[in-house]
């Protein structure tokens, strides 16, 4: 392990009294719910990227995401420790920020019943068809009843979800599954222990095999080499013509060329996407105008507890420093 010089050689504890935390992010209050927790440590909040670069100097922590840059290294003089304040590090280069004796962990698991919520919101939605009524709502227009019973509202029970990402969001998304009375297949990589609320577990290498399988395929993964487009039309063409596809993992899991193709030819029912290969999704993008898609803006994991998650995360992660512990919360490096 990487020696620290955050902590003293001497006592092997750092002072909180004596740092300064820096956050940075554009949108969430992390600094009002830290500062609410009346630690008495030191904190501010650069709100734009101009900001956070004048302003990398100044913290021995910092709490980030989008506004991070490599580039920032040389001018962090004083940090020693990063809270990633989301699941997601591809954007730190571990190496280099290792090199430096700093230390870095995510905080992977405070989205868990946020993201988890969502995908099964986005769920049902398609299947109790909430977002043509809101459609509906707008225009206005009262639908009448349906003959047809392939274009009602449906119902969760007696379906099979299946699950590619058995982590935290995919472990509650299947209790929250077998609550609505589904079956549950779950794919991971290792498959060596059993996993609560899930009937059958398989390898990740087996997806298009148990793709024909499922009423619904949700994407709770990571984004890696492995998963890049692990959707793609072949996976489309495997599915029910009467199942759907919710993406709450990583926009680059799905080909969205793929997807575009697949929704305008209806290969499946239809899809629930809170992320896109591009974040903001272009305009002229196709996806805006399919009746047969429940779009959201990458909020599945953004609640009103967000940053009270992040905040714990960070504490419990200062206490260890503060006693000199080598390992931390969800540590990376």
């Amino acid at each position: 392990m990487l020696g620290n010089p955050f902590i003293s050689t001497e006592s092997r504890a750092m002072n909180l009294k004596e740092i300064t935390v820096h956050f940075a992010h554009p949108a969430y209050q992390l600094t009002a719910a830290f500062d609410a927790r009346g630690t008495g440590i030191a904190s501010f909040q650069t709100w734009t990227r101009e900001e956070t670069r004048d302003r990398i100097g100044d913290g021995d922590v910092m709490v980030c995401t989008g506004f991070w840059d490599n580039a920032l290294l040389p001018q962090a003089e004083k940090l020693k420790f990063i809270q990633v304040c989301g699941a997601g590090y591809d954007a730190f280069d571990l190496e280099a920020i290792g090199a430096k004796g700093i230390r870095l962990s995510n905080s992977s698991g405070c989205n868990v019943n946020a993201v988890s919520d969502h995908a099964m919101a986005l769920l049902l939605s398609l299947t109790r068809q909430i977002h043509t009524g809101r459609d509906n709502q707008h225009k206005p227009q009262w639908r009448g009843m349906i003959s047809d019973l392939t274009q009602r509202e449906d119902e969760l029970p007696g379906k099979t979800m299946l699950i590619f990402g058995l982590g935290k969001i995919g472990g509650r998304l299947a209790r929250l599954a077998k609550a609505f009375d589904m079956t549950v297949i779950g794919l991971k990589r290792n498959t060596s222990s059993p996993v609560d609320h899930v009937d059958e577990l398989h390898p990740s290498a087996s997806l298009m095999e148990h793709l024909p399988r499922a009423d619904v395929t949700v994407l709770t993964c990571p984004l890696t080499e492995e998963t890049r487009n692990v959707i793609d039309g072949a996976a489309f063409g495997a599915m029910k013509e009467s199942s759907y596809l919710v993406n709450v993992a990583r926009g680059g899991c799905v080909d969205q060329d793929a997807l575009i193709d697949a929704m305008r030819n209806n290969v499946i029912a239809g899809a629930g996407i809170d992320v896109t290969v591009e974040e903001p999704l272009a305009e002229d993008s196709p996806l805006w105008g399919m009746e047969n898609v429940m779009l959201t803006p990458h909020t599945g994991g953004e609640t009103r507890k967000y940053e009270e998650n992040v905040v714990d995360y960070l504490i419990e992660n200062l206490n260890r420093l503060s006693r000199g512990e080598k390992a931390l919360f969800n540590q990376v490096i």
